[in-house]
């Protein structure tokens, strides 16, 4: 015996069921103190899978597949670890062992794993063998290895899960062999030796088919900054290795911030599908020679006869098959996000020789490569690129996400930017150490982690091109589709039972999508249309008709939180409001260069604010009822209440003394009945915001009021007209039923 093999006894203590289940409640309590928000993608994958395959880029990652497989199935996972962890009897070593866990290099793995999968357990397997830092696995040719850090050169995957799977196909075939053939003193022994409770159990186990299930776990985003873990060592460690420092601040970030973990799995494998109909003979033919599962396995290892050697030469062909679909399946299985093509584009660029991209161009390639990759089904969308709130900015560079991104790229010297360019830094193009590589260029990590997936390489390369040929009316398309997507997502959303209370005893009932109309002859003068607070497009649908018929294209925007819900409008800000107005004005701008914004109420407010903002670009801006001064003296204590329940939520779980107030509208088929406080005070800041914004606007502004309208005063025209206000001509204009008339 050699001493490879004295070094583990023959056998492995079995799992501890009760330490296993208390260590899965610990790990479900400090999943909670976490940062990192595990989502598991499968359907019916874990139930129906022996063997599950991850790829593999930290060392947390390792504890989280037995978790969610046991959350989900109940069954118990082993594990395969290095040996160094059994080294010494250690306490480590001992758990490791209790909790199913076995050294990589015992000389009776595969039969002792193959007998756990008999019992009804799973096996986690990582084929990459150690972390993948760099996520470089495919050369230029598109063929898939990985750096091996002992030879210090790049290696194929291992095929040991293919092998296990195989081997136990074979035994399975023996098993069900001797059953037809009524060897029943076979059968006993097999059930003896796997310590099953009956020979049901052996033949159950023998009609399943083995399965390999591919999976993919995707970290977004990653981060490479200084986090209190890191820290905390430091002060306890006189010296840091650089991969220790490098492995706490990624992986310390992983854990500790705000990160998505999505763990897909993809179509089981069946090992099987490789055979020939020759090997299956061959193997009918030797199965009476194989009475346990070590006999079975050495035909990879050590077979014996001609025929032996012939059938282990031709299981090695069949499992470097498997292991290229396996792997294959894995790398495609990735989770896309926004860095991901981000990355891949400029990426793209420096290998084309270019240093630099229009920040224009840049953002309009993304947006581009989002749409087009949202219409492919085999691509695994990050959840932020199906959500309109998520990237729905993205093309006016205001992602959130991409804010991020930028900011970090910037922090790592990797880009600079001017007023209409990102630059690329030649630290892009330099190479790095696996151990660095992760802290120093995270733009090619998020690069090589797609490079397996050829869909997204190919819109990439088209989004590009496509910016300077697409036609506008597609991309205008893309964009209204994206407003009515996002309306129906938020309606989705406040429709749950927790937004009851109020949304009951709502009426509105009219359309409150956004509407685009356009002429029968097309002019280049274009009416933007901004509703008031409550309301919603609805509220203008008529006018818009009548511009239309005068010749105009008319789009009229959706501001966030109406038409929903009251509480859709609650969390939003006065921000949120204008980015609707911004995105709208975008829009019509594809077909338009003549454009006037007509603001009614809070929407006159805005659009003062976009002809403060976008000027240059308009031809003017009408403002009607913008809200200033009321009627009803209620108002003036709306802010005291809004502090007050500002209080009330900081000191309880309540949502203040008094979150909504009743609106009597003479519009309830189109009005929310129920004001969110918070949203006076965030229209009573958007007025306040104003007085910066009146002296920026230069172009012709019209100002009306109605003279009878029951909640705006037609006191704050002069309170308007007492700022400092537009450089063009205000007017004030009423009708003898009160009601403003204005003629465009």
């Amino acid at each position: 015996m050699g001493m490879t093999e004295a070094k583990y006894p023959d056998d492995w203590p079995d799992i501890d069921t009760v330490l296993y289940d208390r260590s899965v409640k610990v790990f479900r309590s400090v999943k909670r103190l976490l940062g990192v928000n595990i989502e598991l993608h499968a359907e019916s994958q874990p139930e129906q899978g022996d063997i599950f395959l991850f790829n593999h880029f930290s060392r947390f990652e390792t504890f989280v597949p037995q978790f969610l497989i046991y959350q989900r199935t109940g069954a118990y996972s082993c594990a395969i670890a290095s040996s160094q962890f059994f080294e010494q009897d250690t306490a480590l070593a001992r758990y490791l062992k209790s909790v199913g866990v076995f050294p990589h290099d015992h000389p009776r793995l595969f039969p002792m794993l193959a007998a756990q999968i008999l019992r009804g357990r799973k096996v986690i397997i990582f084929p990459e063998g150690g972390m993948v830092k760099d996520r470089d696995v495919m050369d230029a040719e598109g063929h898939y290895s990985v750096f091996s850090r002992t030879s210090g050169k790049r290696r194929k995957h291992h095929t040991g899960p293919a092998v296990l799977a195989q081997g136990l196909e074979a035994f399975k075939t023996t098993v069900r062999n001797a059953y037809c053939n009524k060897e029943h003193h076979r059968l006993l022994q097999w059930q003896e030796e796997l310590h099953l409770d009956g020979l049901d159990r052996l033949l159950m186990a023998a009609l399943k088919p083995t399965l390999i299930v591919p999976a993919n776990i995707t970290f977004y985003p990653i981060r490479s900054s200084q986090n209190w873990l890191q820290q905390g060592v430091e002060l306890f460690a006189e010296r840091l290795t650089p991969r220790q420092t490098e492995e706490l601040l990624i992986e310390g970030n992983i854990l500790l911030k705000e990160t998505d973990m999505d763990v897909r799995m993809g179509k089981p494998v069946n090992p099987c599908a490789v055979w020939h109909w020759w090997n299956r003979y061959v193997l009918d033919w030797l199965a009476p020679n194989f009475t346990s599962l070590d006999k079975l396995f050495a035909l990879h290892s050590a077979p014996g006869s001609l025929k032996q050697r012939l059938l282990g030469r031709y299981f090695r062909k069949c499992a470097n098959a498997t292991r290229d679909q396996y792997m294959a399946d894995i790398y495609a299985l990735v989770t896309v996000n926004l860095s991901h093509l981000a990355s891949s584009l400029i990426m793209d660029c420096i290998a084309k020789g270019q240093r630099k991209i229009g920040k224009e161009r840049f953002y309009t390639a993304l947006y581009i490569a989002v749409r087009r990759l949202q219409e492919k089904d085999r691509i695994n969308l990050h959840r932020s690129l199906n959500r309109c709130d998520e990237y729905i900015d993205l093309i006016d560079g205001r992602s959130r996400r991409f804010e991020h991104f930028i900011c970090l790229a910037k922090e790592s010297a990797l880009l600079t930017e001017d007023a209409h360019h990102y630059h690329f830094e030649e630290k892009l193009c330099a190479e790095y150490d696996l151990d660095a590589i992760r802290l120093e260029n995270l733009i090619a990590v998020y690069c090589n982690e797609v490079a397996p997936v050829r869909d997204v390489r190919e819109v990439l390369g088209q989004s590009l091109q496509d910016c300077d040929r697409l036609d506008r009316a597609r991309l205008a398309a893309w964009r209204l589709e994206d407003e009515h997507r996002a309306l129906a997502e938020e309606r989705r959303h406040y429709q749950a039972p927790r937004f009851d209370d109020i949304n009951r005893l709502e009426s509105a009932d009219a359309d409150p999508s956004p509407f685009f109309l356009q002429p029968e002859q097309s002019g280049n003068a274009g009416i933007l249309l901004i509703h008031g607070l409550l309301a919603s497009p609805a509220e203008v649908r008529d006018y818009g008709e009548h511009l239309v018929q005068q010749g105009y294209t008319v789009l009229a925007v959706r501001l966030k939180g109406h038409g929903t819900s009251p509480y859709a409008l609650r969390d939003q800000r006065w921000e949120d409001w204008y980015a609707s107005v911004r995105r709208g004005f975008n829009i019509l701008r594809l077909f338009c260069d003549r454009i006037t914004a007509v603001g009614f109420s809070t929407g006159g407010a805005l659009a003062l604010k976009l002809a403060a903002e976008r000027g240059q670009e308009m031809a003017g801006v009408v403002a009607l009822s913008l809200p200033i001064k009321f009627n009803n003296p209620a108002f003036r204590l709306l802010p005291l209440l809004h502090r007050t329940n500002r209080v009330v939520e900081w000191v309880s779980t309540y949502d203040g003394v008094k979150p909504f107030i009743q609106n009597a509208t003479e519009h309830p088929h189109i009005n929310y009945t129920h004001v969110p406080v918070r949203s006076l005070d965030q229209l009573r800041q958007l007025i306040e915001h104003l007085d910066g914004c009146l002296p920026g606007i230069s172009i012709p502004a019209l100002i009306i009021y109605g003279d009878q309208d029951p909640v705006v005063s037609p006191k704050s025209a002069a309170a308007l007209m007492d700022r400092p206000g537009p450089g063009g001509v205000a007017e004030k204009r009423g009708g003898p039923d009160g009601q403003a008339r204005l003629h465009p």
